[in-house]
């Protein structure tokens, strides 16, 4: 396993301070805010640690409220909503600076037979191992930026493989600019042979998911980070679990952008197993702001 991974597993592993009272940290690294993704995904571990282990989380909703500081440790509450006969409900605020930073609901319920269909198709896209890496393709767009491939050079917890063109490859007004699309696919995967523990790999499914959901919606009009005047965040995150899935396993996020406009945008995400099974619905609103109005709070 390597460091990347390690970290972020260890980042996971929150310390429990008094009952349904978690604490979490973030990354030493020197970030204007703490990743939403890290959020989520230490949220639903503080939920899932007081959950009867029978019982597996479906979904969970959930608000970014206030930019997250990493230089500080972020504490989780829990409270116990519901303990039903089939279903277990737990809200989570997150709380730095004595404010709340997150807040989010999660269901967990026990495995149940029932009617099964699934009418949505896994993409055909390219195998994961026929694609290159994001750092390879992006130290093709960076070339020689001091900056850029020292960010590259960092070794990340998960292998991310974009099956279009990368945003950054060819940005909006620049010569061979591609077509502006609604859709983003990508190929994901914990490089590691991870536990059997399936909250964990719900949990670094959640994680996943806020990668590259402001990427789709900011496809859809040619942009791409570090290359207009504009910032984006996420604003609120829901995801549904229909089967378990493997994080140490090939995933295919499919995601769209069906609409943006008054400073927000929408994204989708579909995870799709190898074997075609749809796995986790993702559903994201973001703020996207240009101009002058990047610096309002």
């Amino acid at each position: 396993m390597h460091s990347a991974l390690k970290e972020l597993l260890d980042l996971l592993d929150l310390e429990q301070i008094e009952l349904d009272i978690f604490r979490g940290r973030s990354p030493e690294e020197r970030i204007q805010r703490v990743f939403g993704g890290q959020v989520a995904a230490q949220a639903l571990v503080a939920a899932g640690r007081t959950v009867p282990a029978d019982r597996m989380v479906h979904s969970l909703h959930a608000y970014f409220i206030r930019p997250g500081d990493p230089a500080v440790p972020i504490v989780y509450n829990v409270d116990r909503v519901r303990d039903g006969r089939s279903f277990t409900t737990r809200r989570v605020t997150a709380i730095q600076h004595g404010k709340a930073i997150f807040s989010m609901s999660a269901s967990f319920h026990i495995a149940e037979e029932g009617l099964e269909h699934q009418s949505a198709a896994m993409p055909s896209v390219p195998e994961p191992e026929s694609l290159g890496t994001f750092q390879q393709r992006m130290l093709d767009v960076v070339g020689d930026d001091p900056t850029w491939r020292e960010w590259l050079s960092k070794p990340r917890p998960v292998d991310v493989r974009y099956v279009h063109r990368l945003p950054w490859e060819a940005p909006a007004g620049a010569a061979g600019a591609p077509t502006a699309s609604d859709e983003n696919h990508v190929w994901f995967r914990y490089e590691a042979d991870l536990p059997d523990d399936p909250l964990l790999h719900v949990v670094l499914a959640a994680y996943a998911s806020d990668f590259t959901l402001v990427d789709t919606v900011l496809l859809a009009h040619g942009r791409a980070w570090g290359t207009a005047d504009f910032s984006g965040a996420s604003l609120d995150h829901a995801m549904w679990f229909h089967r378990p899935l493997r994080a140490d396993e090939w995933v295919l996020y499919a995601q769209e952008s069906p609409w943006s406009g008054g400073a927000r945008g929408l994204a989708r995400g579909q995870m799709f197993t190898a074997a075609g099974e749809l796995a986790v619905s993702v559903v994201q609103e973001c703020l996207i702001r240009v101009g002058d109005d990047v610096t309002k709070s």
